[in-house]
């Protein structure tokens, strides 16, 4: 009977600490608590593409992170996908279109934390690698560059937004007196220089129509076009005839690619909602 008795009691509390949510070893407790938003949300600029990253999240039962886009910062935000990771590419993001982003983590329970803070905004534009133009003295119709049409053109084409020289051994990058022209120094590739500068460009020197930078192997330079876009360029290889280059060009007038600012403005989750927030 002494076990029948003890067995039924046994029962009882079972019975009540699952009532209760947690027995006296806690292995029944419910997490309702959601994990802190991400932090250190920061984008990438691609050709039809953004890639997002941010910090991993301090809670342990973190089990993943949804990515949300807007077309405005103050806007309602929609669920684009999923990840375990830090990091996610939005392939379906198109040149010349402003981008939104935010970041939320969710737990094992599903409970999910606020968007991110960090204010985040990009505009994907075309880019091309390994184009080559050639020394306008001895090739002045493959000389220049067109961005906007990606075209080789003559240097002293109206399409011409850059050309390259060999003046007596010594490389020149060249563009028009209605455009600037900065060299933004020695970088690893062209997606290290992620915005266009507002000041620092070449002057126009006395009794030229020309501004030139010296061109080096190594170094990305940023371009002002005459029709108020921004254009970098980095250079690959020179010989005495020809310079090869990764470039890319923003389609959207006056778009330095990337800014960032701070508004506070709360955003709004129109979809993939696990619980309703900010």
């Amino acid at each position: 009977m002494k076990s029948v008795k003890m067995l039924s009691m046994l029962l009882v509390l079972l019975a009540f600490s699952l009532f209760t949510g947690c027995d006296e070893f806690g292995d029944f407790y419910y997490d309702d608590r959601a994990p802190s938003p991400p932090e250190g949300v920061y984008t990438v600029t691609g050709d039809n593409r953004i890639d997002i990253f941010w910090d991993e999240n301090p809670e342990g039962d973190v089990a993943g992170y949804n990515v949300y886009y807007s077309y405005s910062y103050d806007g309602k935000y929609t669920l684009i996908g999923s990840t375990s990771r830090t990091s996610y590419i939005d392939y379906g993001a198109k040149n010349g279109t402003t981008y939104y982003y935010a970041v939320t983590a969710y737990d094992y329970n599903n409970n999910e934390s606020d968007l991110s803070s960090d204010v985040i905004y990009d505009t994907p534009r075309p880019e091309g690698l390994n184009q080559a133009i050639f020394d306008y003295n001895r090739s002045p119709n493959n000389s220049g560059y067109d961005f906007s049409k990606y075209l080789i053109v003559a240097y002293n084409s109206d399409a011409a937004d850059m050309f390259f020289e060999n003046y007596n051994g010594k490389f020149y990058l060249n563009v028009w007196d209605d455009t600037d022209i900065q060299d933004m120094g020695t970088t690893t590739d062209i997606w290290d220089i992620s915005y266009a500068p507002s000041t620092g460009w070449v002057p126009l020197q006395p009794n030229e129509n020309v501004k030139y930078v010296e061109a080096k192997v190594g170094h990305t330079y940023v371009i002002w076009t005459w029709d108020n876009h921004f254009a970098k360029v980095r250079i690959k290889n020179i010989t005495n005839e020809r310079m090869v280059f990764d470039w890319a060009y923003q389609l959207v007038e006056g778009n330095r690619e990337l800014k960032r600012m701070n508004n506070g403005t709360d955003r709004k989750i129109s979809t993939g909602i696990i619980n309703s927030k900010k």
